[in-house]
């Protein structure tokens, strides 16, 4: 894509803290307007490279753009049109209520939409009179969203946006954001391991796994790559080696009537099959809630065209 179509792009970023490697060399392209999943388990750097990104973690390697801004020098000006939903609270406002909470951080945001805000605050049920150390964590959420969409950003960074509500809130708490997005256009980066539960938002997908982007794709390329393949294959039949390069999962025994779901160009994995003696009954396709954890478990770092 040419620079004027990304919004968020990263060259070999690389971040260490101590001996542990964070990030290692994190190659992110997020197309303007587009809304990113990046998807990994607990601990693959999903959180450290979204505060790279805003300049609250300094890489120790590489280049980093974000709205045409570079972070090492723009981090206010970036933060100023990012609305961020962290993993974690802060905790530095503890003591101060939710309401009084929000009003000091409108004051740092000139396009502060306060009936914006009051909206959200009435759709969320935010407790404005409670403390926010006395809030759960899914009361404390809804504090984070409102502070995150009333300032109205071009860019939304979201760590774990639903965690700790319940199913109600995060039907509510989604369809807010799809309007949102529909409704300015904003470019979003959504971290999650919970893929089901946004998949109909996201149009580009990164897999993060031990620091490492192992895939990144349009979510159409990346279920264009991945399919199901049902085979009848003669008894004792095995995959060639060939062919086990490109399988993610074996979902039956390896006899007759086997199902294999392979990353690849479909017709590249359909002769690798015809030519191991095996038959092609049929190709089906993934949701990305099931072809996400595959890539997760492969060790294998994959491209999608």
């Amino acid at each position: 894509m040419d620079s004027a179509e990304i919004a968020v792009r990263t060259e070999w970023l690389v971040k260490r803290f101590g001996q542990e490697m964070a990030l290692a060399g994190i190659d992110l392209a997020v197309p303007r307007g587009g809304v990113y999943l990046l998807a990994g388990t607990n601990g693959a750097g999903k959180s450290t490279l979204l505060r790279t990104l805003l300049n609250l973690e300094s890489a120790d390697h590489g280049a980093c753009t974000v709205l045409g801004l570079d972070t090492r020098t723009a981090g206010p000006a970036i933060r100023a049109r990012t609305g961020y939903v962290p993993e974690t609270g802060e905790g530095a406002y503890r003591w101060m209520r939710a309401g009084r909470f929000l009003a000091h951080h409108a004051s740092f945001y000139p396009s502060w939409d306060a009936d914006y805000a009051a909206q959200l605050i009435r759709l969320l049920e935010v407790r404005t009179e409670s403390r926010l150390g006395t809030l759960s964590k899914g009361q404390a959420r809804r504090v984070q969203i409102v502070a995150a969409l009333a300032h109205r950003p071009s860019l939304l960074l979201l760590d774990e946006l639903t965690d700790g509500l319940d199913p109600l809130a995060r039907e509510e708490v989604l369809s807010l954001l799809a309007t949102y997005l529909a409704d300015t256009g904003c470019t979003a980066i959504l971290s999650t391991h919970l893929v089901g539960e946004v998949e109909t938002l996201i149009d580009h997908i990164g897999v993060l796994r031990s620091g490492k982007l192992v895939a990144q794709a349009s979510t159409e390329q990346l279920l264009r790559g991945i399919r199901r393949y049902h085979v009848d294959a003669p008894e004792g039949w095995s995959p060639p080696e060939d062919l086990a390069d490109l399988i993610l999962r074996r979902e039956t025994g390896l006899g007759k009537a086997a199902r294999l779901v392979a990353a690849g160009p479909e017709t590249e994995v359909a002769a690798q099959i015809a030519a191991s003696g095996a038959a092609l009954r049929e190709v089906t396709g993934l949701s990305l809630a099931e072809a996400v954890p595959m890539l997760l478990q492969s060790e294998k770092t994959h491209a999608f065209a």
